[in-house]
Order: structure tokens, then C-alpha cells, then sequence
């Protein structure tokens, strides 16, 4: 296995195809691909057209259809803007400018493209128009868009919507909740929904219960506690919102010790709070269109919500836009409960898109405050920026911190620092450190594996690293790193043929690793399959970088080298 810390050690189409115009059917014949190149882009800017196909929304369209295909949101949403302008009642341009407007957080053509499209708008157009509607108190638009959410593909949504907008206008919402479709994701947004409508009446007895009936431990609890504290701040309830803000989450903890002035509810804040809590179970799947939707109607029905920036913040990133997405997360301010979040979210997003030295820059100066997230944040990217001189002291320190402060010793602390001294060659402390990560958890297959492994590639007796990665693989018998350490080991210990199976199985199951392809090539080698091993090493060799692809070369013309 490669001498690396773990990575879980170092822990956030087009749209419909498009009718095209007259003038486009006449002047350009076949439809263009969603591809078409940033170079297509420029010729259409400067190449004559004919004469019948000079009008500004064929340009315009041409050129949103490259710079889509470039990904260049942005770009596509003014130029689909340019062409919806002039041809103002066309649903195939408004299809493809509502989902770039989207991408490019131009809500005002997303909204005006909604429009043109109406009834053919995406479902989850309404989530806009809704968002937009609360915020500016317009509960009839309102209505409409929740009528049609209830009767499209987010019609889970529609009761605990229907509920904030009959609380807005001062009737009685409960009744909306109690008949919610008898289904568990359904059950589950009108329980959270009823929880903080009860808060937002005065009946804190009955909402607190409610909702400690349906808290647990995960994201969307945390994010539940923050919801109802903040109402319960806003009403000067600042006692009974404390009693929500139990554990030591950085937000919670946060806002249980400066709970600054709350919130008051609305319909915004209850259709914030609701497609946030739907953005955070979706934004970590699959790349898609509804996340983001999501994220950015959160923030405009309830610009206030900070976890809904962060969440936005993400999606960007995700998406590339990385300009966007720090400009979203400088938008929470220093003092929200996720202040921290929304720093370490700008570290992740400069990391992401390439800039380390920025990343590591704002890293550091996180880490100044002595803060033990920060800290390890600040290591895990020093590590990633191949610094492990510099990462090891700062492991060493929060184990110190977390010692010294009567903490349990945590061994996965003690398996990074031994991580990044071995990366720095420093192999005696590394090996000691090491050897205290087993101790603490002489059943945690990671530990075993790391140091039974480590202390063959430096030499030391076989016999007792064997005896580590056999544990590790009864532990864990179907983990290919470890399959292949055991392997490995086993062929060290001059028996290639008992190696041979584990190690063909390792490559099967990691058949782009660069070091189980070696090993497997030189195992073939030991037991006399020549032809094997030279394909194991050329397989090893195609994603190899420079130093190993040279070694590599050196085996397949030669064989490889002598054991000592």
C-alpha cells in the first residue's frame, strides 16, 4: 500500500433540446450540438452569415449554445438573454436560457424564462418562483406555485409550504400538517414543519416537544436546533433555545454562546428552512441542477440563512465557479454561528480549484486561533501539498492539545503524525508514533495495516509485520490495500506462491493502482510467469509517474532486481 496518510483521515445536459427559431431552421440547417467549442464561439462573433439569418437572436443564441457547451454559465446566460429579449415568446430558447440563468445565478432571466415557458417551465422552476414570492410577501404567486408543487414530482413538499403560507396570512396551518400523505419522507417535513410553526405561535411547550420527539444526531438535526433556537432568540426565549443547542458542532456551540438576535417567522423562513433541509440531503450525491436550485431559492426567500450560503457556497464549487462560490461564502458574516463553516468552505473550494498556495495561506491563519478543526484542517492540507515536514508538528500539537485538556487519546491523531514523519523520512518517530496508533486501537484494521506495511518497506523482520496485516486482513478481508500489504509480505517472506492469489485479487480490485500492479508483476516473476509479470508491470506503468515508470521500464527489459 502506498505510505500516504488514509484519505479518510484527511477529510463538504442542456435542458430540453430547444425548438429552434425560423430564422435559425433557414440559416443553419442541422441542429448544433451542446458541445460546440469555445473556437465555434468566436468564428459565429466574426464569420458573415446570410443575409436572411442576420438577426440579433440567431447571433445571440449560437453564441449562448457555445459558451454552454464551454461551460461558461455566465457567458450562455447573457447571450440567451439577448435572444429571449429578442424573441421574447420562444420556448425553446427559454428552456435552455432558464437552465444557464440558473447555473448562473441570474434569477431575474430564470424567472423571466419561467415565464415565457409556463406550463413546460422544469418542476423545479416553481422552487424559484415560490422563493421569490416570499420574499416579497406576495402570498398570492405564492399559492399558485404551491398548488403546482403539490402536483409535480416535489409534491412532498406542498404541506409544510401550504402550512408557512396559511401561518402568513394568520390561519390556522396545522390542520395542513395532519393531513400530509401517509408516507415516511412526507411524515418526516411535516413533523419538523409542525415543530417550528408551534415555536413561531408562542406554544414553546408543545413545539419543543414536537421536535425533541424527531431530533437525533445527524446534519439535519444540527441544522433543526439552529432553525428553532434562532426562532426561539427572535422571541426572547433565549433559556429554552439553549436547551436546544446541546453538543459541540461548531454552529450549535456557536450560537449557545453568542445567541446575538434571532429570526422572526415567515414564510421565507419557513420555505428557507425547508429547501435547505432538502438541499443538504441531495448537494453530497450525484452532480444536478436541483441542489443548486435549491440552494439559491433558500437564500433568497430567506437571505438571513447562513447554513443555505454555505450550501450554495458548495454547489458552486462544485459546478466550477469558483469566483461565485467564495463570493457566496463571504456573504456569512463573522459573527453567524457559521462563521467557521463558511471559512473552512473557502479553504476547500481554493483547494479544489487548484489554488494551494492561497488555501493553505487562509489555512494557516484559521489555525492561528488554536482551534483543533482548524489545526487539523491546516495538516490534512499541508499533507495534500506534499509538506509533511511541516504537517507533523501541527498533528503533534493537537494530540498535545487534546492531552492536555483530559481528552481520550485518538489514534487516528497518532496514525497522521506517524503518517507524515515517515513522508519525511523520518522513520524512527515515525515507527514510534506509529506503534502508539496500534496500541490505542490494536483493532483498527487502518493502524495495523499502516504499520505492518511500513516496517517492510524499511526493512525490518517480516515475521512481525506479518503477524500485523494478518490481523488487519481478518478484520477486514475484502479491503484491497490490506490484501495486497499481506500479499506482499508474504512474498518478502519467500512465499510467492501463497502471495500470488492475494495479490491477483488486490489488482482485480484496484486495477489502476500503480503499486498492486507492480507487486502482482513481481510475484509473476518469482514463480516463473514471465510473460505475466511483464504485462503486470506495463499495466503499472501507463498511469506511473516519472521515477516509477523508469524503475518500471528497468523491470520489464530486465526483470526486477535481487531481493537483498
Amino acid at each position: 500500500m502506498p505510505l500516504v496518510a488514509p484519505s479518510f483521515l484527511r477529510h463538504p445536459g442542456p435542458g430540453p433540446g430547444p425548438r429552434f427559431l425560423s430564422t435559425v431552421a433557414k440559416a443553419a440547417g442541422p441542429r448544433l450540438k451542446a458541445g460546440v467549442t469555445g473556437v465555434l464561439a468566436g468564428a459565429l462573433a466574426c464569420t458573415a452569415l446570410p443575409a436572411e439569418a442576420r438577426t440579433p437572436d440567431l447571433l445571440a443564441y449560437l453564441q449562448g449554445r457555445a459558451a454552454d457547451g464551454d461551460g461558461a454559465a455566465q457567458l450562455a446566460a447573457r447571450r440567451y438573454a439577448d435572444a429571449l429579449a429578442a424573441t421574447p415568446g420562444d420556448t425553446g430558447v427559454a428552456a435552455y436560457a432558464y437552465r444557464e440563468a440558473v447555473a448562473a445565478g441570474d434569477l431575474k432571466l430564470a424567472m423571466d424564462s419561467a415565464a415565457v415557458l409556463g406550463n413546460a417551465a422544469p418542476p423545479d422552476a416553481d422552487l424559484l418562483i415560490l422563493a421569490s414570492a416570499a420574499a416579497h410577501h406576495d402570498l398570492a404567486a405564492a399559492d399558485a406555485a404551491i398548488a403546482r408543487i403539490g402536483k409535480r414530482q416535489f409534491g412532498v413538499m406542498a404541506a409544510p409550504l401550504a402550512a408557512w403560507a396559511a401561518f402568513e396570512r394568520g390561519a390556522d396551518p396545522l390542520p395542513l400538517l395532519a393531513a400530509a400523505r401517509e408516507d415516511t419522507v412526507a411524515r418526516r417535513f411535516a413533523g419538523e414543519a409542525r415543530g417550528l410553526i408551534l415555536l413561531s405561535q408562542g406554544n414553546t411547550r408543545e413545539g419543543l416537544a414536537t421536535l425533541r420527539a424527531i431530533l437525533g444526531t445527524g446534519q439535519a438535526s444540527e441544522d433543526l436546533r439552529v432553525l428553532a433556537a434562532r426562532l426561539l432568540i427572535g422571541t426572547r426565549r433565549t433559556a429554552e433555545a439553549k436547551s436546544l443547542l446541546t453538543g459541540e458542532a461548531a454552529p450549535i456551540a456557536a450560537l449557545r454562546a453568542r445567541p446575538g438576535a434571532g429570526t422572526k417567522p415567515s414564510l421565507g423562513f419557513g420555505v428557507s428552512a425547508l429547501f435547505t433541509r432538502i438541499a443538504t440531503d441531495l448537494i453530497t450525491g450525484p452532480p444536478g441542477p436541483l441542489p443548486l436550485t435549491l440552494a439559491q431559492a433558500a437564500v433568497m426567500a430567506d437571505p438571513a440563512n447562513d447554513r443555505a450560503k454555505l450550501l450554495l457556497g458548495y454547489a458552486l464549487g462544485r459546478d466550477g465557479q469558483t469566483d461565485r462560490a467564495l463570493a457566496t461564502l463571504a456573504m456569512v458574516g463573522t459573527d453567524s454561528p457559521y462563521a467557521q463553516a463558511a471559512r473552512g468552505g473557502r479553504i476547500q473550494i481554493l483547494t479544489d480549484s487548484g489554488r494551494t498556495e492561497a488555501a493553505l495561506a487562509e489555512a494557516e491563519a484559521l489555525a492561528r486561533s488554536g482551534d483543533t478543526v482548524a489545526l487539523q484542517r491546516y495538516a490534512d492540507l499541508l499533507m495534500t501539498a506534499d509538506r509533511p515536514a511541516d504537517a507533523a508538528p501541527i498533528y503533534r500539537r493537537i494530540i498535545d492539545k487534546r492531552e492536555s485538556t483530559g481528552g481520550e487519546p485518538d489514534w487516528s491523531t497518532w496514525l497522521q503524525y506517524g503518517a507524515a514523519l515517515d513522508e519525511a523520512d523520518d522513520w524512527p518517530r515515525a515507527h514510534e508514533a506509529l506503534a502508539q496508533a496500534v496500541k490505542l486501537a490494536p483493532d483498527e484494521p487502518l493502524a495495523l495495516n499502516y504499520l505492518g506495511y511500513a516496517q517492510i518497506v524499511h526493512g525490518e523482520p517480516v515475521a512481525p509485520a506479518k503477524a500485523l496485516l494478518e490481523k488487519a486482513s481478518k478484520l477486514r478481508p475484502k479491503d484491497p490495500a490490506i490484501t495486497d500489504s499481506l500479499g506482499w509480505a508474504y512474498h518478502l517472506a519467500g512465499e510467492p506462491k501463497r502471495a500470488l492469489p492475494l495479490i491477483e485479487r488486490a489488482a482485480l480490485a484496484s486495477p489502476t493502482d500503480v503499486e498492486v500492479n507492480e507487486h502482482l508483476g513481481d510475484v509473476y516473476w518469482a514463480v516463473g510467469r514471465r510473460f505475466d509479470a511483464r504485462y503486470a508491470w506495463r499495466a503499472a506503468q501507463v498511469v506511473a509517474e516519472d521515477d516509477t515508470a523508469a524503475r518500471l521500464a528497468a523491470k520489464i527489459a530486465n526483470g526486477p532486481e535481487p531481493q537483498p
